[in-house]
């Protein structure tokens, strides 16, 4: 099975880089396919001229394949002024005042375009696209298939796979608890839909004919082996590589991923309005304490506000701290020290 996902994707080793949303950069996806694995780019808040730009750019890093990867619609999604954002914002001040910008002003529009982004990355042509969130149209799935682009689909539970399978997806990256970042849960609240890789990757396998990636838990050669073990035809691997020099996080951040322990996550809808596991800090405390956390995707715009200042700074203290129960165990700060490594734990 690991050969077939070699070749469905035409990579070299079946290890694929997460798709950091707000965290990808063009050295880290690039590295992990030039090495041999499939770099994954996250384009969540993207404009369609950004996406054309950033394939440009990895194009002219790499001549191996990439992924991008999209936020599918799940419907749940406000709009500015639905809800009223001032009671949010007041609950913020203390946030936006420590990272030293004024309390901004309600935006035309939290996102871009889903549809302007599909198409986007339909012409960019992509050896893959990845989506979270959701299930691709039949119409999305034809536009795929006629450019010659695979599509990954993510589940966090058995039905979520089987719904992906019967959508036409050709791989499906099944991801455990364990994971750092969003809970792409769609089918169920991500908060009933925890299922750890251990026990959520064999049932995928069993479930589904499509090729597996076990995603959740994974940093080093012996939970390559163990998602290998399970049924998985590859891994997806995200914190091991974030902490590397080449991927798009700050200092801070990785300094906390260096410091993070087993229980040294929590699963918050702090920082965006959706479940996602992170590292806490004084901003998702505060956030918590308050109980004012607005829908998605109003919460994570309000938090980039400040998260944004707080990056240049470099105050961890302001940051989303993405980060999987698994983040000690990746202590390789190069990203070939890690491929290396995952792929040590390949049959």
């Amino acid at each position: 099975m690991t050969r077939t996902l070699a070749d469905l994707l035409g990579i070299e080793a079946p290890i694929l880089l997460g798709p950091f949303g707000g965290l990808s950069s063009i050295a880290l996806t690039a590295a992990v396919s030039d090495h041999g694995g499939l770099g994954g780019y996250g384009l969540y808040g993207y404009a369609a001229e950004r996406i054309a730009q950033t394939a440009a750019e990895l194009r002219a890093e790499t001549r191996r394949p990439f992924a991008l990867n999209l936020w599918l619609p799940t419907g749940d999604e406000v709009l500015p002024g639905d809800p009223p954002l001032e009671p949010f914002l007041d609950a913020l001040a203390p946030l936006f005042a420590a990272a030293g910008v004024a309390v901004p002003a309600p935006p035309a529009a939290f996102l871009p375009s889903v549809d302007d982004q599909w198409q986007a990355v339909m012409d960019a042509a992509p050896a893959a696209v990845s989506v979270v969130f959701g299930v691709p149209t039949p119409h999305q799935v034809e536009q795929a298939r006629s450019r010659g682009i695979r599509l990954i689909g993510t589940a966090t539970t058995v039905a979520e796979a089987v719904a992906l399978e019967e959508s036409g997806v050709d791989a499906i990256v099944a991801s455990g608890s364990e994971a750092g970042g969003h809970r792409v849960s769609f089918l169920a609240r991500a908060e009933e839909s925890l299922v750890g890789t251990m026990s959520l990757v064999p049932q995928v396998v069993d479930a589904v004919r499509v090729p597996v990636v076990a995603a959740g838990g994974i940093a080093d050669r012996r939970g390559v082996a163990a998602a290998i073990a399970l049924g998985a035809s590859g891994v997806q691997v995200g914190s091991a590589f974030l902490r590397t020099r080449q991927s798009a996080a700050t200092e801070a951040h990785r300094r906390a991923l260096a410091a993070s322990s087993d229980t040294g996550t929590v699963l918050t809808r702090a920082m965006s309005g959706r479940l996602a596991r992170g590292i806490p800090n004084r901003a998702l405390r505060e956030i918590e304490t308050s109980g004012m956390i607005a829908p998605f995707p109003a919460q994570n715009w309000l938090t980039g506000v400040f998260r944004a200042a707080a990056s240049v700074r470099g105050d961890g203290d302001l940051l989303s701290l993405w980060a999987g129960q698994s983040a000690a165990i990746g202590d390789r700060d190069d990203a070939a020290e890690v491929f290396a490594e995952l792929a040590a734990g390949l049959p």
